[in-house]
């Protein structure tokens, strides 16, 4: 049987596609909840370009290590802070020469986009009028564990530590103040950024704040060790610092 050009193009064609499915890969990725936005953004077009699937856990990094830690499988690790890297490092869980500081970011307290509550600086949280406020958990999360440090430094702390509403992460104190579960709360500048329902009532400087890093890096256990050095690669590249500052992240030595 004489097979005509027409078909076999479509037949190559076919041929290619199943090889392009059959040698792409699943990258896992455990993330800070605060960057789910920024990654898959990144990860969108990483897959269109590479045929690669970008699979995403987002949670509190300090559930994210112990979860690693109990055996998950995962590729890649991007913690909201070194801590949590460092434990898994510290267990021989990250791959050596991989390790990344990669962004920033600065706390906000915010209230109620249409609530009248006034803030005008952390101390007005110590306040009778501010009853609930709400952290991630502060003695674990980064999130949390930076706004602590923060309040600490301010000499706050042990005031406003009885009115903590401590949730599993930061995405949690910001739907908490979304839903009028509590009256305010420490998040970092890029959640409050993608929520029209609560407003930043004050901004921690740079220089007042805690020192805020976000660390990625390859884990030692990866199933698919190339696939995830190169979506690695790709979070570390021009395009993707592009898109985190998009999302208010901070990217040190990033060009204007």
């Amino acid at each position: 049987m004489r097979i005509s050009a027409g078909l076999k193009f479509l037949l190559c064609l076919l041929l290619l596609v199943g090889a392009l499915e059959t040698h792409a890969e699943s990258v896992t990725v455990f993330a800070a909840a605060s960057l789910s936005d920024s990654l898959d953004k990144i990860a969108a077009q990483y897959e269109k370009e590479t045929h690669d699937k970008i699979v995403f856990n987002f949670a509190g990094s300090s559930l994210l290590a112990r979860q690693i830690e109990e055996g998950a499988p995962a590729d890649i690790f991007f913690s909201a802070d070194e801590a949590q890297m460092d434990r898994l490092q510290n267990k021989g869980l990250v791959l050596a020469g991989t390790r990344k500081s990669r962004l920033s970011n600065l706390l906000v307290i915010i209230v109620a986009a249409d609530g009248s509550l006034s803030i005008a600086g952390p101390r007005d949280l110590a306040k009778s009028s501010v009853g609930r406020v709400a952290l991630a958990d502060p003695q674990a999360v980064p999130a949390g564990v930076y706004a602590r440090e923060f309040l600490t430094k301010e000499k706050l702390w042990n005031s406003i530590e009885p009115k903590v509403v401590p949730t599993a992460n930061v995405r949690g104190a910001l739907a908490a103040v979304e839903s009028g579960n509590v009256d305010a709360a420490i998040v970092y500048k890029t959640d409050a950024a993608i929520s029209k329902r609560v407003k930043i009532a004050y901004e921690v400087s740079r220089a007042d704040g805690p020192k805020i890093s976000y660390a990625m890096a390859l884990l030692k256990d990866s199933p698919q060790p190339a696939a995830s050095k190169r979506f690695l690669q790709c979070l570390d590249s021009p395009a993707a610092g592009k898109v985190f500052v998009e999302f208010g992240f901070i990217v040190p030595n990033a060009m204007p």
